[in-house]
């Protein structure tokens, strides 16, 4: 094996996951929920109508986004495949990540252009899904199938903790608090004024910094291998993908791997997108708590990531979902049955503190169950592919991410508008996970490699 080569894919990990951890998770979408709300208060909805109406307008931007990239994953990667080059794409829709990110910083409390920090987030999420097709492609290619697991898990850990470092440096250097200061207690550095929510702003263009210096060594150290570059031609390729997804008639296995996937993970995904808009909204934690709460989760993500990578290489990927997705059904019914008043129909007592700590350790489970389901994931869909195919696999591995990833927001929306009921609106999540349970029953735990 060539370590270099595995250190710069495992960057790619690195550089990446600031986006899911300071942007969807625990910094931007509290700020967004805070603005939101404050913006729909203005316009005369009560508490609970502006934080459902935030928490709509948010899943039908993350419907939009996932739509768009159901419907190009494959394409792009039958493109790749066809012509034999990755990278390319990988520097492309790395841009693409950059500007999204980048973007909202113009997400202002005096002047809060709500659809237009969305239209940006969504820009960086299909920047970041679609270089992750292309990165997820190099994987069988950096070692023999049996360290796959662990070569995995292992990247997804070392992501863990870059989001977790860089959590860090935004609460203590940058995200301002009630009191205008950081939690070391500094004013936001280079200047930003805290009055105008500039230090937790910069939360965009930071994580845009981040991933250019971070993909470096990615950069440097992954090459494709020489004499695999052909010329474009899209009729071979769109034949290509629709001979694949012909073949999925035959190929059980993999057919209902995708589906299953496409439900779990699209529901993972979902509740990663809400569960900072639910801590902000229903719970009413300021941004420094809510990243707290994402340096807790961040450390036991990393660790229970190594580990279910560990058991993956052991048991193989199959056991290491089944036993994540169980534990993110826990974590649904909690989400549910919780208020800041209640847990399960019980009324607390005026002040209570269990609903944070029930929600931190909420976080512990989403962050590392979510953790270690990713990265066997990747593992599991690699045994149903060979390295040739591989990119237009994982294509079709994304499509199955987000051909409902469109749904499960759309449904949170729709049935939070029904229900009046944050908490109910997350709900259809856990349908979505038994079913996701069920389609694993055959599914073969070696996978396929028919093409």
């Amino acid at each position: 094996m060539n370590r270099k080569r595995i250190w710069g894919w495992w960057f790619f990990d690195w550089a990446s996951q600031p986006y899911h951890t300071l942007l969807v998770s625990f910094i931007f979408s509290i700020y967004y929920a805070e603005v939101a709300k404050s913006a729909f208060i203005a316009r005369g909805m009560d508490a609970a109508q502006a934080g459902a109406h935030a928490q709509s307008m948010w899943g039908d931007g993350l419907a939009i986004s996932g739509a768009i990239i159901a419907i190009l994953a494959p394409v792009l990667g039958a493109i790749a495949d066809t012509t034999g080059r990755r990278l390319p794409w990988v520097w492309f829709f790395s841009g693409v990540l950059v500007v999204g990110a980048a973007g909202l910083w113009w997400l202002t409390p005096t002047d809060p252009r709500l659809i237009t920090a969305i239209a940006f987030f969504g820009l960086g999420m299909i920047g970041l899904e679609f270089t992750t097709i292309f990165t997820n492609a190099l994987l069988p290619g950096l070692a023999p199938r049996d360290e796959i697991g662990r070569l995995s898990g292992s990247g997804f850990a070392f992501g863990y903790v870059g989001g977790l470092v860089a959590l860090a440096i935004m609460l203590l250097f940058f995200a301002e608090g009630a009191n205008g200061r950081t939690l070391l207690g500094l004013k936001p550095l280079f200047g930003l004024d805290p009055a105008m929510r500039e230090g937790t702003r910069f939360v965009g263009p930071f994580t845009a910094l981040w991933y250019i210096v971070f993909m470096l060594p990615f950069f440097f150290w992954v090459k494709e291998p020489a004499g695999q570059r052909k010329p474009l031609r899209l009729g071979v390729a769109m034949r290509d993908l629709w001979s694949t997804i012909r073949s999925l008639r035959r190929r059980s296995s993999l057919a209902n791997w995708l589906i299953s996937s496409m439900l779990s993970r699209d529901a993972l995904n979902a509740l990663y997108g809400f569960g900072g808009v639910y801590a902000g909204t229903v719970l009413g934690w300021p941004v420094i708590l809510s990243g707290i709460f994402g340096i807790v989760s961040g450390i036991a993500a990393a660790i229970i990531s190594w580990l279910g990578g560990k058991a993956d290489r052991r048991w193989g990927p199959k056991p290491v979902i089944l036993a994540s997705i169980l534990m993110l059904i826990a974590v649904c019914l909690i989400i549910v049955g919780m208020s800041r008043e209640s847990l399960f129909g019980m009324p607390l007592p005026p002040g209570s503190k269990l609903p944070d700590a029930i929600f931190f350790l909420c976080g512990v489970l989403i962050g590392g169950a979510g953790g270690a389901m990713q990265a066997a994931s990747r593992t599991l869909t690699v045994r149903h592919t060979s390295e040739e195919r591989a990119t237009e696999v994982f294509g079709l591995y994304a499509l199955s991410g987000k051909a409902t990833a469109f749904l499960a927001p759309f449904l949170i929306a729709r049935m939070t508008d029904f229900s009046g009921s944050q908490r109910i609106g997350i709900s259809p999540l856990i349908v979505m996970f038994l079913l996701a349970i069920l389609l694993l029953r055959w599914v073969n735990k070696n996978g396929e490699t028919e093409q």
